[in-house]
């Protein structure tokens, strides 16, 4: 899934789960077969919770609570059990590892106008003066933009969107030498060694962590 809220847009691959806060307006784009379940927190209880948008690591277990829960439809603070399942769901959410698979936009529209350029061919190798042409600004003004406004510079936010881009290949299936040239890499070695230093993992366990969307029940 593709969400996209506020002024970031995030990846979220099979066997990882999005908490999106209360009162954030949001879009969500799927690719490929997706099976998706929402949970709805109580306020009093998503308090611990964090107060910005995150993709999580699903863990076995709270996978297994998720479905269960959804099985149920609702929990019920009358019911002692239920409630301590909500309160143990909560635990879980909180301890859940992020994962860094979002891009900040910028608000600059000469900015987001090359933003979307990439997004739209994150693979793509042109030089940031040819990515500029059109948008309004000089390719240094621009850096200075992204910096300002994303924390990061073009090409470090260039990397972040082809990550982006080869997680999202991944979790379609395919191999990791093809994810590596579509993803705009020049040699498999390379992709896998910033795969491994963006997310701690090689591309290959992340394949075998996600497992298949028609596997998920």
């Amino acid at each position: 899934m593709r969400v996209a809220a506020e002024s970031q847009v995030w990846i979220v691959p099979t066997q990882r789960g999005v908490w999106i806060p209360a009162q954030f307006v949001h879009s969500i784009e799927c690719s490929g077969p997706v099976a998706m379940r929402t949970l709805y927190v109580r306020p009093d209880l998503a308090e611990s919770l964090p107060d910005s948008c995150q993709v999580l690591h699903v863990s076995p277990l709270l996978r297994e609570l998720i479905l269960d829960i959804v099985d149920q439809g609702s929990l019920e603070d009358r019911d002692e059990v239920q409630l301590r399942l909500a309160r143990v769901l909560v635990d879980r959410l909180q301890q859940a590892p992020k994962v860094s698979l979002e891009v900040i936009l910028p608000k600059d529209g000469r900015a987001r106008q090359l933003a979307d350029r990439i997004l739209a061919n994150p693979s793509g190798t042109e030089p940031l003066n040819a990515l500029a042409e059109g948008v309004g600004a000089s390719a240094r003004t621009l850096e200075r933009i992204f910096r300002k406004e994303t924390g990061c510079t073009v090409g470090r936010w260039r990397q972040q969107a082809r990550l982006l881009h080869a997680v999202r290949l991944l979790a379609e299936g395919l191999s990791v030498n093809r994810v590596a040239m579509d993803a705009g890499y020049e040699s498999t070695s390379a992709f896998i060694t910033m795969f491994k230093k963006a997310l701690g993992q090689t591309p290959g366990q992340f394949r075998e962590l996600s497992g298949k969307p028609d596997e998920i029940p």
